[in-house]
């Protein structure tokens, strides 16, 4: 699906109401109160509406998502929530959007724009776990990849080397975004990246995965008093990808405290399904093609004002000096993995 100026100024010019008009179509019937959401890549809002059923605080609440104009297609952003509707079928804790028969995404015809609604639910962050709390958080993420196995997303991207090394690579070059002196050597040392990882990614199977799985994407149900439960939120990134890339996104260090911790998930992961202990060695190369993806999306958005002031920095050499840093210190570990003696 292609988009043109007009869907791109009505997704920075969002009214109220196209906003009401979107959750009436639902059959919804909104106060009139909206608050802006924090996102930075989509127009998120919640929205009171008017229910007489309501049990709790959240159930006079939805939430509207907007999609930026041409990041995913209809097909891509259904798959997103059929993986949603299968967690939430599983019983596996998450939030999917509200479904009319089989659809759940739509496209809003006074502005062009593709959206969604979603219910309210609370949650909070937890900036350290307990022990418990770690293993409740591997069995859970556990059950989210039994049903990711369930049935495929062929039009979600798959994260391997050649889209999200190569691909961005290439977003980058032709944005002409690469200071003078970097322009030959970033490029360069991507593709030696890129020609290193590649064999260890083979003769492996995709499956769904969160794929953006860190801390600020988890959130915990304290409804129960005697145990908080994690939830999912966030799946904007959906991938097809190995179930390494959500563990070492939730427990990133490499230190000998975040080995035992993400040992402990893994521990109680096993507990429902079978853990590829192998797919540890992909942990650097996942990681440096995350460095890699990181400046590729804020390249393909640097036209939109919200990120230029997120992102001050990007347009200096100072950035991507220290980008290009991070990925030979990356090459180097990952050189350093592939020794035999390193496992």
């Amino acid at each position: 699906m292609h988009w043109g100026n007009k869907e791109t100024e009505y997704f920075y010019k969002l009214t109220p109401e196209a906003i009401m008009d979107a959750v009436e179509l639902y059959g919804l019937k909104p106060t009139g109160r909206a608050l802006p959401l924090n996102s930075m890549e989509n127009r998120v809002h919640e929205i009171e509406i008017e229910n007489p059923k309501s049990k709790s605080p959240s159930d006079n609440f939805v939430v509207s998502k907007f999609y930026r104009p041409g990041r995913w297609s209809i097909e891509q952003i259904q798959e997103e929530h059929n993986f949603l509707r299968d967690l939430i079928e599983s019983e596996v804790p998450a939030i999917a959007p509200l479904f009319i028969g089989d659809d759940s995404v739509f496209l809003h015809k006074e502005t062009g724009l593709l959206y969604c609604i979603f219910p309210k639910k609370g949650g909070r962050h937890k900036d350290e776990l307990n022990d418990e709390e770690i293993e409740i958080l591997g069995r859970t993420l556990a059950r989210l990849h039994q049903v990711g196995k369930k049935r495929e997303a062929s039009n979600r991207v798959k994260l391997i080397p050649s889209t999200y090394g190569l691909g961005n690579l290439e977003m980058i070059e032709e944005a002409g975004v690469l200071p003078s002196h970097l322009r030959e050597t970033y490029p360069s040392l991507v593709k030696q990246i890129v020609q290193l990882i590649d064999p260890l990614f083979e003769g492996k199977s995709l499956q769904r995965i969160h794929g953006d799985c860190h801390w600020g994407n988890v959130l915990w149900d304290m409804s129960d008093p005697e145990q908080a439960l994690p939830f999912f939120v966030d799946f904007d990134d959906m991938v097809q990808g190995f179930p390494i890339q959500d563990i070492w996104l939730l427990v990133p260090g490499r230190d000998q405290e975040a080995v035992q911790k993400r040992n402990l998930l893994l521990s109680a992961y096993q507990e429902i399904q079978e853990f590829d202990y192998a797919s540890l060695k992909l942990i650097e190369p996942l990681r440096t093609l995350r460095f890699i993806h990181f400046s590729a999306w804020i390249t393909k958005r640097w036209e939109d004002p919200s990120f230029k002031a997120a992102f001050p920095q990007f347009g200096n050499e100072s950035y991507w000096d220290v980008q290009f840093a991070d990925l030979r210190e990356q090459y180097g570990l990952i050189q350093e993995s592939l020794n035999p003696q390193y496992y």
